[in-house]
């Protein structure tokens, strides 16, 4: 397990305060839940980094809720 320093500033800290107070848990829970956060996001874009190249080539596909549905069903009717 690493131990990480991490160096903020008057303002940094306040905020870091007060989140720690408002949401009861410790420093370390909202700092790793930040990073988290932000991995999240690094996923999200990729994702739509993937997507927008597949958009710009025309393979990417379209389709309705009601069409997705449909497919879900008939997955689920021939798995059992």
């Amino acid at each position: 397990m690493a131990i990480v320093t991490l160096r903020l500033n008057d303002e940094e800290e306040k905020v870091l305060d007060l989140l720690v107070k408002y949401f009861d848990v410790d420093k370390s829970k909202i700092l790793k839940e930040a990073m988290w956060d932000k991995f999240e996001d690094l996923r999200d874009q990729e994702l739509i980094e993937g997507f927008e190249k597949k958009s710009r080539s025309g393979k990417a596909q379209f389709a309705s809720a009601d069409d997705l549905i449909k497919k879900i069903t008939k997955k689920k009717s021939t798995a059992k």
